[in-house]
């Protein structure tokens, strides 16, 4: 029983406090104008500075208002701008053709949602209370828009209770993202863009400057959390990290807590040295007593301030602080336009009269011990004048108007109650309207983007800024019209130094993605820009890379060039042997009748030294670009040229071994199958027979072989098994020719023909055994010099011991090229070998004769005295 009496002495006591709230309520509006349309407006003409405290179960009794003892000039000013738009709109044709006006009725927020609830309670009310100051009830006329208030925070619950009636706010500074939620703020608009495009202007202007590592700082509450929300979500976009995160308390109120929460920012912003740039949606008195407290801390001073339009333009911060002691502000403030008029307002107005007749702010603005009189309110009024918010204030008003004309040209609006704030609300969604010569109108979401303006504070102590650019949402694009910005574009706000091209970031676990160490790209990777994420890969098909490189460089194409030292040397050896073919080719020509030349073989030495031109002529198609046609070319000519040069060789070496053949039945044998150009067609057309079936089935081809730097071309034979074949079959005849010259190497040394043949293969047959094994292992583009080299060796091989010796003799020696010396060569080697076999037998040489092989065919051309048997000179001709 004791407890249930104790529930209704407290429910009592609540109904008690209620209805003193209800019957004590001061009246917060201080300017009235009637009109036949009435519009409601929320200024923050004070700053609430003393908190309200609850203590007790009486405090439900005893309701205590703010006390707004602050006077906000720039409230002011914005109660002044409404106050002249209502007065231009009256006078403008649109109104007064259909004989209506607007009236107003203001109220001062205190910068407070209590005292703002309170405004708008007073201002939805049907009648008003016997405490007015007319002590009468009386009908009141109903309000049917409302303008402001200016901060977001307040905007939200004001909004909440203008929805209820659909009654239509325009605000004309609150920026909050969350009011163009249409599903939960129907009846909210504002002449403003919100803050999704103010963080995104932000994050581009960070963007721009390369500033990656930067600090936020925020007022408590629905806006500024969502503004934080909104810029976080912009940075990690674009790959800016925040480095910390300041929230300040919402109230003002409690001095102590915030001083404490200011003394933390300033530990916080003094630790972060890194941190050079720093966002702040916070309150200006926050900002104002923050920078106080970074005067006196060891602070860089070259730090940028990213001002949001909550004080972008509150210079009076800088009151006891210098521009100088904090860096630099940049600010973003609302577009304006043309407020000409509205300044001359302030210039023509009568602020006594004004004051005393229906303005109870004004009456109070003059009473300030710094203003005084007339003359300097009117100053002071100037100089907190913000060209944003007043254009911002006169289009909320314009938008009115023009809806409100557009409603009543069909009714009778003079009539109460003619419309209702809902018809209001869903004409001005749709209105259009005119202001100097540029039609504006609300978005989807009730906005007006008008875009931002960036202002850089100076320390003029006017509240003007110099505009240094101009954001415009359309293309979130910045347009400067201050060229000169060193102080702002040398600021570095970085966690680490930039990376250079040719390295990458990497990010330690754990860190922001801001904090990375720069790393160099490996081998066939690149970068090309600063403070890149990762190095892309080079194409290492055709490009390749150095590590810590910038760029891909293209792969050069790599074969034994005609320019390069060893290649001409090895042409000059070519051309060097072409000269002494044509040469010799022309002595054998001119001596082609003479005993040395028939010895050598007669017109055989021309058809040797034709093939050893085309041996000679292959070496150019080793050189140089190889393609598809040189590689199948040049192993083809060279060897159909050898193998000719070779079968003219056996048919010499077969002509030797028939001359000087002591078998008798083997050298009648021999000496019918002695057909010398039979021979050699047989020969070549086994050689062209292999050559026609390599390039039929397994033709050569070019090959591109790539190396890290660079690609090589080169020719692949196609099949290996066909071209040691060919070159198998040459080295067969050589060593056919090898072995016959052999056994004829003691002939007469003057003629000697088998000797040079045996030198000659021999050094052809060593040049070729040493090629296959550095052909086998040698790689790169000077795989085509050795096989030059080899056939350099051989033809000059066979030059040096076929030809030079028959040349020297022809030239230096000409008295052995007659057939006299001849035959006595030939007799001397006779008679040295009769005595040879008369040494070893003990027997009378003559008596062999007739089983010798040595038989002169025309004894008369050697002396009676010194007849032995000598070889058949047509034989060994």
């Amino acid at each position: 029983m004791a407890g249930l009496d104790l529930s209704l002495v407290l429910m009592l006591s609540v109904l008690a406090g209620v209805r003193e709230v209800s019957l004590t309520q001061v009246n917060q509006q201080g300017v009235i104008a009637p009109g036949d349309i009435i519009i409601g407006g929320l200024f923050p003409i004070h700053e609430a500075v003393e908190a309200v405290n609850y203590t007790g179960l009486n405090s439900f009794s005893s309701f205590q208002h703010p006390v707004c003892n602050r006077y906000y000039t720039k409230g002011l000013n914005q109660a002044l701008a409404m106050i002249h738009a209502v007065e231009m709109a009256n006078q403008s044709p649109m109104l007064s053709s259909l004989n209506l006006t607007l009236g107003y009725r203001i109220y001062d927020t205190c910068s407070d949602v209590t005292t703002a609830l309170w405004a708008v309670q007073d201002l939805t009310r049907p009648y008003s209370y016997c405490d007015s100051q007319t002590n009468s009830s009386q009908p009141v006329q109903p309000i049917m828009a409302v303008i402001g208030p200016s901060s977001s925070e307040i905007s939200i619950a004001v909004a909440r209770e203008l929805n209820l009636l659909m009654i239509p706010q325009i605000s004309y500074a609150s920026t909050a993202t969350i009011l163009s939620d249409k599903s939960r703020f129907p009846a909210f608009m504002r002449t403003v863009p919100n803050d999704e495009y103010q963080t995104h202007a932000m994050v581009q202007l960070l963007k721009d400057n390369k500033w990656t590592w930067v600090g936020i700082i925020i007022t408590d509450g629905d806006y500024g959390r969502s503004a934080m929300e909104s810029f976080v979500k912009h940075t990690e976009r674009e790959g800016i990290c925040v480095a910390f995160k300041v929230i300040l308390p919402d109230s003002l109120a409690d001095e102590q807590k915030l001083n404490i929460h200011i003394n933390e920012t300033v530990d916080i912003i003094e630790k972060n040295t890194k941190v050079n740039v720093v966002v702040s949606f916070a309150k200006s008195s926050q900002m104002k007593l923050l920078y106080e407290g970074l005067r006196s801390r060891n602070v860089p001073k070259n730090k940028v301030w990213v001002a949001s339009d909550n004080w972008s333009t509150s210079k009076n911060i800088l009151k006891d602080v210098n521009l100088s002691d904090i860096g630099n502000i940049l600010g973003f403030t609302f577009k304006s336009g043309n407020v000409t008029a509205f300044l001359q307002y302030l210039k023509d107005l009568k602020f006594g009269s004004e004051a005393k007749m229906n303005n109870s702010f004004l009456e109070e603005f003059l009473k300030l011990p710094e203003i005084g009189n007339a003359a300097n309110a009117v100053q002071e009024q100037i100089k907190n004048t913000h060209l944003d918010m007043v254009f911002s204030v006169q289009m909320a008003v314009s938008a009115i108007a023009k809806a409100v004309v557009e409603l009543c040209v069909e009714r009778q609006c003079k009539t109460p109650s003619a419309i209702q704030p809902w018809e209001l609300l869903k004409q001005l969604r749709n209105v259009t309207f005119e202001k100097e010569g540029v039609m504006y109108n609300f978005d989807a979401n009730g906005d007006i983007n008008l875009g931002y303006d960036v202002c850089l504070w100076d320390d003029d102590e006017s509240e003007k800024n110099d505009i240094i650019a101009e954001y415009y949402p359309s293309n979130s694009s910045f347009t400067f019209t201050r060229k000169n910005l060193s102080n702002i574009e040398n600021v570095l706000s970085k966690c680490s130094d930039s990376c250079q091209p040719g390295e990458y970031k990497k990010t330690a676990e754990g860190q922001h993605t801001c904090c990375y160490e720069c790393l160099a790209c490996a081998e066939n990777q690149y970068s090309n820009h600063t403070d890149a994420d990762t190095c892309s890969k080079c194409d290492t098909e055709s490009l390749w890379s150095n590590a810590n490189s910038s760029k891909c460089y293209p792969k050069f194409y790599e074969y034994f060039e005609w320019n390069s030292g060893f290649a001409i040397a090895l042409l000059t050896l070519a051309a060097l042997g072409i000269l002494l073919l044509i040469s010799m080719s022309a002595l054998f020509f001119w001596q082609r009748n003479s005993l040395v030349v028939k010895a050598a073989g007669g017109p055989l030495c021309h058809l040797i030294l034709f093939s050893l031109l085309g041996s000679f002529i292959s070496v150019i198609f080793f050189v140089g670009e190889p393609s598809n046609e040189s590689c199948r070319v040049r192993q083809v000519i060279f060897g159909l040229s050898f193998t000719l040069c070779v079968s003219c060789i056996l048919v010499k070496s077969l002509k030797i071994l028939l001359a000087f053949q002591m078998n008798l039945e083997l050298k009648e044998l021999l000496r019918k199958l002695y057909k010398p150009y039979v021979i050699v067609c047989m020969c070549m057309g086994l050689q062209v027979t292999i050559c026609t079936l390599w390039l039929t089935l397994h033709r050569p081809f070019i090959e591109k072989v790539v190396q890290p730097k660079s690609i090589l071309l080169e020719c692949n034979e196609g099949s290996d098994l066909m071209f040691g074949l060919m070159l198998g079959y040459i080295v067969l005849l050589a060593l056919i020719c090898f072995t016959f010259a052999y056994k004829g190497r003691k002939l007469p040394q003057k003629y000697n023909e088998a000797k040079f043949i045996t030198f000659g293969m021999l050094i052809y047959l060593m040049a070729w055994v040493i090629f296959i094994p550095v052909h086998v292992t040698t790689s790169g583009k000077y795989v085509p010099a050795v096989e030059v080299v080899v056939i350099l060796i051989s033809n000059y091989g066979i030059l040096s011991c076929h030809f030079l010796p028959k040349c020297y003799i022809i030239i230096f020696k000409k008295e052995y090229n007659t057939k006299d010396a001849f035959l006595k060569n030939v007799f001397e080697y006779a008679r040295k070998s009769s005595e040879n076999i008369r040494g070893l037998s003990g027997t009378d040489p003559h008596s062999k004769t007739d089983n010798s092989v040595y038989v002169i065919s025309n004894p008369s051309l050697v002396p009676e005295e010194k007849q032995v048997s000598v070889p058949e000179i047509d034989n060994v001709l």
